[in-house]
């Protein structure tokens, strides 16, 4: 019999603390959302419609919701999946705060900077947490 090719724990023992972490971090950022919308109208594209305060809206309402995905491990795989394409959503807001900050403070830029990268990593974190996507049983050799 040959070993699984996934060197992965099961789906069930994944990563738990990854996910209520990554879902703690979501939950906070969509709190923040309605807390400060400002903040985050700012960072929104101009040019995206119907408004800023309708993204802002939307998407602290997601990340509320795959926030409550990851905490609950019945519904996690299915979570961290909806985070990695939250994540993906979200991340031309980083690049227009990225383009739009270019003339503030050293300090406002590295953090606009070091919010690019960090998504990555964020995304790199949801599919471990979501584990392989091919869940068949491994073949005997």
């Amino acid at each position: 019999m040959r070993p699984s090719r996934s060197l992965l724990p099961p789906l069930e023992a994944r990563h738990p603390r990854l996910a209520i972490a990554l879902g703690a971090l979501l939950g906070v950022a969509g709190i923040s959302h309605f807390a400060n919308p400002t903040f985050f109208d700012e960072i929104v594209p101009p040019w995206l419609p119907p408004s800023e305060r309708f993204w802002t809206s939307l998407s602290g309402v997601a990340e509320l919701l795959v926030a409550t995905t990851l905490l609950r491990p019945r519904w996690r795989r299915r979570g961290a999946f909806a985070a990695v394409a939250l994540l993906i959503a979200v991340y031309p807001a980083n690049l227009y705060m990225t383009w739009d900050w270019r003339d503030r403070s050293v300090t406002d830029q590295i953090v606009s900077w070091v919010r690019l990268p960090l998504q990555f990593v964020l995304i790199g974190i949801a599919l471990a947490i979501a584990g392989p996507t091919d869940r068949r049983a491994p073949r005997d050799a």
